[in-house]
């Protein structure tokens, strides 16, 4: 139970961090010198997003998903 409150606390945070309300005035600072900065925090945030659909394929996909079907769903399927 534990270990589920914990994915729904990083998936809650991931939210509320795409609430990007802290960029929206400026486009400065410029990040390497030509990315503005939302644009990088943007494209940051994407790769977090990417990470957390990857955990969450890796560590919480059901089982039963990947097993074989049943008989009786593959002669439905005929």
């Amino acid at each position: 139970m534990r270990n589920r409150v914990l994915w729904i606390i990083v998936i809650a945070a991931m939210y509320a961090l795409h609430q990007d309300i802290w960029f929206w005035r400026s486009a400065r600072p410029l990040f390497a010198g030509f990315l503005p900065v939302g644009l990088t925090y943007h494209a940051l945030y994407c790769l977090a997003a990417s990470a957390l659909m990857w955990a969450l394929t890796t560590y919480l996909w059901p089982s039963h998903l990947d097993g074989p079907l049943e008989p009786a769903l593959k002669d439905q399927r005929r």
